[in-house]
């Protein structure tokens, strides 16, 4: 009867928790820069051979190249690259995958020099790399980091060297970690507006004013003029880890909070293409739905994007949609309105979030379609 019961524990504990892939990234010593510019300078002339190629042979013989053909064709190379064998193949094999995903015969070349030049990348196969004393071998190469992590307690899947716009270069690594679930931590749920004058408001109040570009906007316009371009990417830098850092904390909190996380299916990318569109980008809401897609993964709580249509201008009180609720662009400078059915006074944000709430629970108000 113990060893039954105690069988019965272990089950239920190796339910509770989960194991998922999570990236790690750090930063890579700037000594090595040299050598992994030269071998960045090496991975962009595979990729653009392999581009070539494939696209001839589209375009010839009305055949498509797989990664193993495109692992044919450069065999052998990796010496006189200065690669390792299984980074070539890597390349190749990405090349095929990119190419499917844009359906395209042919992919952008990968600049080595000039104003568009592509940012540095070097992939890296799980059994090339190794970890030791707080440094990277790969290639026959020490590579030292500043390790943030414990890089040690990890099992390393996959991973790769990337270079940032300031010349930076970092090595981030696939790995897989075990986390508990814990079940019950947050009973509540939250809808969220997403916005231009606040990045995001949810239906409890809470709110990420975002907007980090526009703080910076006049510092980054004096660069630019001066010509200044290690200040120019700078500041790009600091606006990139200010709204991140912003996203991350509010990310967490709700999912720390909550059992259900609801958002509106904005479209984003649409709406860079208007007049907004400055605005749009700067309030990162990409970013934010990706933070709280895979946290609330991790977590084991609901994510789900739901239709906002017409949520902002529907009273979350009574449900109608009344004359006096802020319609269309020319009412964009409302933040606050009173129904004229039912009186109530609403922040225009808010109430969009709690409407999205209420179709996230499916008790869709009047006037809010499916």
């Amino acid at each position: 009867m113990y060893l039954h019961q105690v069988s019965i524990l272990s089950i239920i504990h190796s339910m509770s928790k989960n194991l998922h892939t999570k990236t790690l990234k750090v930063r890579v010593k700037d000594k090595h820069a040299k050598l992994l510019n030269k071998m960045a300078l090496s991975v962009n002339y595979v990729w653009n051979y392999c581009n070539d190629l494939s696209s001839r042979s589209i375009k010839e013989r009305s055949k498509f190249l797989s990664g193993y053909d495109l692992q044919d064709y450069t065999k052998g190379a990796a010496k006189e690259l200065g690669l390792n064998s299984a980074t070539v193949q890597m390349v190749g094999h990405e090349y095929v995958t990119r190419r499917k995903q844009f359906k395209k015969a042919r992919l952008n070349w990968r600049k080595s020099r000039g104003v568009r030049r592509s940012l540095g990348w070097v992939p890296v196969r799980k059994d090339c790399i190794k970890y030791k004393d707080g440094c990277i071998y790969h290639n026959r190469q020490i590579f030292s980091i500043w390790d943030s992590y414990g890089l040690g307690d990890y099992t390393f899947k996959s991973g790769s060297f990337n270079e940032d716009a300031r010349g930076r270069w970092y090595f981030n690594v696939v790995v897989e970690v075990e986390v508990e679930v814990e079940q019950g931590k947050g009973k509540s749920s939250v809808g969220i507006d997403l916005g231009c004058k606040e990045a995001a408001t949810d239906s409890d109040g809470g709110r990420v004013v975002g907007r980090q570009y526009r703080k910076l906007e006049s510092k980054l316009g004096l660069a630019q003029r001066a010509k200044n371009k290690r200040r120019v990417k700078s500041i790009h830098a600091k606006i990139k880890n200010r709204r991140s850092d912003d996203l991350h904390k509010y990310s967490r909190k709700l999912v720390d909070s909550n059992a259900a996380i609801f958002v509106g299916n904005v479209n984003s990318l649409g709406l860079a293409k208007t007049k907004m569109g400055k605005s749009v980008l700067d309030a990162g809401w990409g970013m934010l739905k990706t933070m709280l897609e895979y946290k609330c993964d991790h977590a084991g709580i609901v994510f789900e994007e739901v239709n906002e249509s017409y949520t902002t201008q529907t009273c979350s009180s009574c449900g109608v949609i009344p004359a006096s609720s802020p319609k269309g662009r020319a009412d964009l400078g409302i933040r606050e309105w009173s129904c004229s059915s039912c009186g109530a006074t609403h922040d225009r944000d808010i109430n969009a979030a709690k409407n999205i709430l209420a179709v996230g629970h499916d008790r869709l108000a009047v006037g809010i379609p499916h």
